[in-house]
């Protein structure tokens, strides 16, 4: 079995999840009392969100430090938008980081899906380092267009999923905005934020729903058993 160092608290909630996932697919797959071997550094999200998410490198890279010392084989960032700088920390510690986007464009390629609606943080929706993992994965990717629909996102996952909070109106309002997707063209749905699965997930759609939490577990699973 190969150790794995997760980088988590980004937020704590979707932490829990990393780590109970992974720990269900090597049982599942092992048997008996097998659990994966791994190392949490949990960051205070506190100080990503003073820093901002682009200036939080030096956050991101002494946690992925720390966790290479400790001699874990691979890394994985516990959220979609830590993946802004996916490629520059595994340039610096010269380890390999099991990229969410890269599991992800897998997963929807295997589906057979080629347009697909994109719902995550404004980074994770508006900058380049997440749609054109997805993109160069041959995939076509919508966004909510309407910038204050992308800011209520933005809202909503700090502000409630962030902190465990689950309302019924932000429910309502985030299949509303799927559906709008929807009749846009998109196939399928990317869940990219690890919080939004909390909220919504596969039986509120006839379309695919593409949870980037259990995808990027799955690969996880996968590597540590490779």
């Amino acid at each position: 079995m190969r150790k794995i160092g997760l980088v988590g608290g980004i937020s704590w909630i979707s932490t829990i999840d990393y780590y109970r996932f992974i720990n269900e697919g090597v049982n599942e797959r092992l048997g008996g009392l097998n659990f994966a071997e791994c190392l949490i550094y949990s960051l205070n999200f506190g100080d990503v969100q003073d820093k901002t998410w682009e200036g939080s490198f030096d956050l991101l890279l002494a946690a992925c430090e720390s966790l290479k010392r400790s001699g874990v084989e691979a890394i994985v960032l516990c959220a979609n938008t830590a993946h802004l700088f996916a490629d520059q920390l595994q340039e610096k510690i010269a380890l390999p980081i099991i990229h969410i986007g890269t599991e992800t464009a897998k997963a929807i390629n295997a589906a057979g899906i080629k347009k697909v609606a994109l719902l995550g943080t404004v980074f994770t929706m508006e900058k380049e380092f997440y749609i054109k993992k997805l993109e160069d994965h041959g995939l076509n990717v919508l966004v909510p267009s309407k910038k204050e629909t992308r800011d209520y996102i933005q809202f909503t996952l700090k502000e409630e999923l962030g902190r465990g909070l689950i309302l019924a109106e932000t429910r309502a309002q985030y299949i509303k905005m799927i559906n709008d997707l929807i009749a846009d063209g998109a196939e399928g749905i990317i869940l990219g934020c690890t919080e939004i699965p909390m909220l919504i997930s596969q039986t509120d759609f006839d379309v695919p729903v593409f949870d980037t939490t259990k995808i990027h577990c799955k690969a996880i699973v996968d590597f540590i058993l490779s």
